[in-house]
């Protein structure tokens, strides 16, 4: 008896144009149609396949590469064969072993920078949009500071001046020149959201300012986070080959693909594959990275088409 009464509700709200509040589809929570408009961007999801097979490529493959990275018995300038398919460097070191170890230092030196400029960059927006006045000016007039400064001269000189060569260093130093677009974003972001209703009811119910920044306000403005610290990492990476191609980045035993690229910059003409082959890596995770981050920024923006229940 209950199922026929339930099938003459259904068959009398469908006849009225109505139908019963179960009878509706479930709402999808943000994420999941976040993530559901970020699948279904074509060319975010293709990059998104080639970084993560470039990644297992640069972690696995050295594992069961048979040449390694520092063995340096090869003969010099051996050409493209099935034995060395990029051939081999001027002292006799397997192009393809040198690429794969860039490929690691490069994406970890631009992780690194990416998570310390997001943080800080966060940090310095968030509580410069929310107090506003005398602090708001002061995280301002620093910001434009760090903006007008050159950054990779200043990336330079300081990696020189605090002994750069190893990764973490140059991490650092790239780093303090890239929080700054990061924390405008979040500023403009927190001064918006400062205003809405929920951080008044924050206010009344005591909350400090800590708790509302970083339990009301950053929570609030994951999307533009994410986006922001997705394609810092592409930066990072131009940033870091960009250094270390001038000699002031990354040194030996360390290395990373700025630094590949310099050692066989002159044998463009004569051996082309010892230039295009770091070369077109580091081409490839910047332009990966960076249709990533136009998806996400997709996926996030409330103006783009509505994906279907």
């Amino acid at each position: 008896m209950a199922d026929l009464n339930s099938l003459l509700a259904t068959e009398t709200a469908a006849a009225d144009g109505t139908l019963p509040a179960d009878a509706l589809p479930e709402p999808r929570s943000q994420g999941k149609l976040v993530l559901r408009k970020f699948l279904h961007h074509k060319l975010a999801m293709a990059s998104t396949a080639v970084l993560i097979l470039i990644v297992l490529i640069s972690v696995l493959m050295p594992i069961f590469w048979k040449h390694g990275y520092q063995d340096s018995s090869f003969p010099s300038f051996a050409k493209p064969s099935g034995e060395f398919p990029l051939g081999t460097t001027q002292v006799g070191k397997d192009m393809v072993s040198q690429v794969l170890r860039g490929t690691q230092y490069s994406l970890l030196i631009a992780l690194t920078v990416s998570i310390l400029a997001t943080v800080i960059g966060v940090v310095f927006g968030a509580v410069a949009g929310y107090l506003r006045g005398f602090t708001d000016s002061a995280i301002s007039r620093v910001t434009d500071l760090f903006l007008i400064i050159p950054q990779i001269a200043a990336a330079a000189i300081l990696a020189k001046v605090f002994g750069g060569g190893t990764w973490y260093i140059v991490a650092l130093v790239l780093s303090a020149f890239a929080w700054m677009p990061i924390a405008r974003i979040t500023r403009a972001e927190a001064m918006s959201l400062s205003q809405r209703e929920f951080v008044d009811a924050a206010r009344a119910s005591g909350a400090g300012v800590v708790r509302i920044i970083f339990k009301h306000l950053v929570p609030n403005m994951v999307g533009s986070i994410t986006v922001n610290a997705t394609l810092a990492v592409a930066q990072a990476v131009l940033a870091e080959a960009a250094l270390s191609f001038i000699g002031l980045g990354v040194q030996l035993p360390d290395t990373s693909l700025g630094r590949v690229i310099l050692e066989n910059y002159a044998q463009l003409q004569t051996r082309p594959a010892l230039f295009f082959g770091p070369f077109v890596v580091l081409v490839l995770i910047s332009l990966t990275i960076n249709f990533i981050g136009d998806g996400l920024r997709d996926a996030f923006d409330p103006r783009q088409r509505r994906m279907k229940a």
